[in-house]
């Protein structure tokens, strides 16, 4: 897959159904995904930890650390041009920085590929004002990989 994102960690969906984003959330990232011109099935989308923390509650350091090298593993393996971090969890333990709502849409790069964060769809559908950055960044996450056709 060119196009990884990546969230924090399964919710109650997800961990029944044993799949990454098939909640609300993940209908809505599934209807980014198309907006970009993609199919859900071009794209791969992973977590920073795999098990869902109590309560539903943000990833602690330790239960994020314990999980990045196989997070680090599915990235060498996809091998995608561009990496979408969704949200504040992905860009604290990936790039080690905070502040989604200051450095979304703001290319850095992780493993030496290009990673973009942008806010959670789960955000998004808490404060729906967000969509339109959030779609902005996500142009410039498929012009960018229109460009390398």
């Amino acid at each position: 897959a060119e196009l990884m994102f990546i969230g924090e960690g399964p919710g109650r969906d997800e961990d029944l159904q044993g799949r990454p984003f098939v909640g609300a959330a993940g209908q809505l990232l599934t209807k980014m995904i198309n907006a970009m011109q993609f199919e859900r099935e071009d794209v791969y989308i992973a977590n920073v930890v795999k098990c869902r923390p109590p309560n539903n509650r943000n990833p602690e350091d330790p239960e994020a650390q314990a999980c990045l090298p196989y997070l680090r593993r599915q990235i060498e393996l996809i091998k995608p041009k561009v990496l979408v971090l969704l949200g504040a969890v992905p860009l604290l333990h990936l790039l080690g920085k905070k502040g989604i709502t200051r450095l979304h849409g703001e290319w850095s790069e992780y493993m030496g590929i290009k990673t973009l964060p942008t806010f959670h769809p789960a955000y998004l559908l808490r404060d729906p004002s967000k969509k339109r950055e959030t779609w902005e960044d996500m142009k410039i996450v498929r012009d960018y990989l229109n460009g390398l056709k």
